[in-house]
């Protein structure tokens, strides 16, 4: 719902304009060709990836892989950009971006910094790659929400709601000032002081897990 408001200019314009535009048809079908890999996956291996990988030592390494990964794209790869604006990007672009929001399936993996990092090392300018992040957070977390409730939705109830309504409130808040936040922050930064953040509470988990210090809960 976040995603909707602080882009809600760019989707009206797509939604309206979609019959007869081909600038918002193409847009509308990248987002849609993004979303599918993580459908298509996700549906397939979100039981084993439950059982086997919600664990302390994957996390704290995902953490970690991830850390090294955006100072090597932000210090040594300094990929070329070849797409300054979101309409510009090709269906294989998208299928390529889609196909990395797959690693964030991982836990510890940032499924936004899975794409934004993805996109940019396939040529997209920080802030595209930003933003098709966002636009394909819109599908990719109401289906993953969605398939979550029903697989759990024997343990819900009616009492249950205003729990949930408090989180969804909290959620958007914090989730909208993120945002807002983002876009102002990758304008004039990169995302080294985000890598350094990664790598150092990898290492944390790892050690504190390892020496029973903290009783991690993946």
């Amino acid at each position: 719902l976040a995603v909707i408001i602080v882009y809600w200019a760019k989707i009206r314009a797509t939604i309206v304009t979609l019959p007869n535009s081909r600038r918002a048809q193409r847009f509308a079908a990248n987002v849609l060709i993004g979303f599918l890999p993580a459908g298509i996956i996700g549906l397939t291996v979100y039981k084993a990836i439950k059982l086997h990988l919600f664990n302390p030592p994957v996390v704290a390494g995902a953490f970690i892989v991830g850390g090294f990964i955006i100072l090597w794209v932000e210090k040594i790869a300094k990929p070329v950009v070849r797409i300054h604006d979101i309409d510009d990007m090709s269906g294989l672009d998208a299928l390529k971006v889609g196909l990395v929001q797959c690693l964030g399936m991982i836990p510890g993996t940032s499924r936004s910094g899975a794409t934004i990092i993805g996109g940019m090392l396939l040529g997209l300018s920080r802030k595209v790659a930003a933003e098709f992040s966002f636009f394909l957070a819109i599908p990719t977390l109401v289906g993953a929400g969605a398939y979550s409730l029903y697989k759990e939705r024997a343990l819900l109830s009616v009492a249950d709601l205003p729990l949930f309504g408090v989180g969804f409130v909290v959620s958007f808040i914090s989730a909208w000032l993120c945002i807002r936040w983002l876009l102002k922050f990758i304008a004039t930064h990169d995302f080294v002081g985000f890598a350094y953040y990664r790598i150092t509470f990898g290492i944390v988990v790892l050690v504190t897990a390892y020496f029973h210090w903290v009783e991690w809960v993946a």
